[in-house]
C-alpha cells in the first residue's frame, strides 16, 4: 500500500490507474480505524481494482465545542490495518494542502432538506462540513464506487441526494454496521468510554431492539418512543434524539411499512449513534 500526502501526487498516480482502465473505490475516513472501517474497505475490494482509502480529520464537520482537537489520531496503526484489509493507496492529507486559505473560507456545499432534523439538528453545519469534504474527495478522487457504513443513517442519505443532486458519476454503497459482541455498534468514540460508561452503552442498541420488537407487533409509535426515552434515561444516557422514519428519512405515514428507528444519546461525554429497520404492520 502506497500512501500519499500530496493532491498533486494523487492525481498523477489515479491517472495512471485510470488510462489502465481500472475501476477505482473510494473510503473516506477519518481514521483511528476499527473493524468497522475495515469492512469498508473488504467491500471496496469487492467492487473495484484499486481501492483508495482517505483519512482526514475534517474541521468543518465539526462545531465549537465538538473534540476536534482531542480526536484520536492513529496513522502508524492505521496504516497497517488498511494495508492488511486490501487497502492499494492511502492519501492522508495535511489540513493545509485541503484548505489552503482555512476552512472558514472554504467554498461550501449544502444539502437542504436532508440534513435537518436528527443530528443536522444537534450538530448545527456538521453536514455541510460532510458535504463539502466529499464532494472534494469526489473530484481528486474520481471513484466509480464509494462506500460508507449505514451506521451513520443520516450522513448516508445525505451523500446519496448529494450524488444525485450535483450528477457525480459514483455508486454509492452502504455497509452494514459493524457491531461488537454485545451489540455496541463500533465507533472511534467508543474510545472516549471508561469502562463503567462501556459496559451501559450496549443498552442503546438493545433498546433499539426492545422498541423495533414493540412497534413490529403493532404497538403505537409516540408511546413507544416515550417509553424509549424513559429506558434510556433510566440507564444513564442523555438522548438527544429517538425517531421513527421512513428510509428516505421523511416522516412515517399509514402508508408506510418500512422504516428506521435512529437514536442519539450521550454517555458521559461521549456521543453514541444508532439505527434499526423494521417493517411496520399493516
Amino acid at each position: 500500500m502506497r500512501t500519499l500526502r500530496e493532491i498533486a501526487a494523487l492525481r498523477e498516480t489515479l491517472d495512471d490507474c485510470r488510462r489502465r482502465g481500472q475501476r477505482i473505490a473510494l473510503v473516506p475516513t477519518m481514521g483511528n480505524l476499527h473493524a468497522g472501517h475495515l469492512a469498508l474497505v473488504e467491500s471496496a475490494r469487492r467492487h473495484a481494482d484499486v481501492v483508495v482509502a482517505t483519512i482526514f480529520v475534517n474541521p468543518m464537520q465539526f462545531g465549537p465545542n465538538e473534540d476536534l482537537a482531542a480526536y484520536p489520531r492513529t496513522l502508524a496503526e492505521d496504516q497497517q490495518k488498511l494495508e492488511g484489509a486490501g487497502c492499494d493507496l492511502l492519501f492522508a492529507p495535511a489540513t493545509a494542502s485541503v484548505y489552503p486559505r482555512g476552512h472558514e473560507a472554504q467554498t461550501r456545499v449544502s444539502v437542504p432538506g436532508i440534513s435537518q432534523g436528527l443530528c443536522g439538528g444537534s450538530r448545527p453545519g456538521h453536514f455541510d462540513g460532510v458535504a463539502t469534504i466529499v464532494s472534494m474527495l469526489f473530484n481528486l478522487v474520481q471513484p466509480q464506487v464509494a462506500c460508507f457504513g449505514e451506521k451513520d443513517y443520516q450522513q448516508l442519505a445525505v451523500i446519496r441526494q448529494l450524488v444525485a443532486d450535483l450528477h457525480f458519476p459514483v455508486e454509492i454503497v452502504g455497509v452494514p454496521i459493524v457491531r461488537a459482541d454485545d451489540g455496541l455498534a463500533l465507533s472511534s468514540r467508543n474510545g472516549y468510554l471508561d469502562p463503567g460508561q462501556r459496559a451501559t452503552a450496549p443498552r442503546l442498541y438493545q433498546t433499539l431492539g426492545e422498541l423495533r420488537q414493540a412497534l413490529e407487533a403493532g404497538a403505537p409509535v409516540d408511546t413507544t418512543l416515550e417509553t424509549g426515552l424513559a429506558r434510556l434515561r433510566e440507564a444513564g444516557f442523555g438522548p438527544d434524539y429517538l425517531e421513527l422514519r421512513a428510509p428516505d428519512l421523511g416522516p412515517v405515514t399509514m402508508a408506510t411499512r418500512e422504516a428506521v428507528l435512529l437514536a442519539a444519546a450521550r454517555l458521559g461525554p461521549t456521543r453514541l449513534i444508532d439505527n434499526l429497520t423494521l417493517t411496520l404492520p399493516r
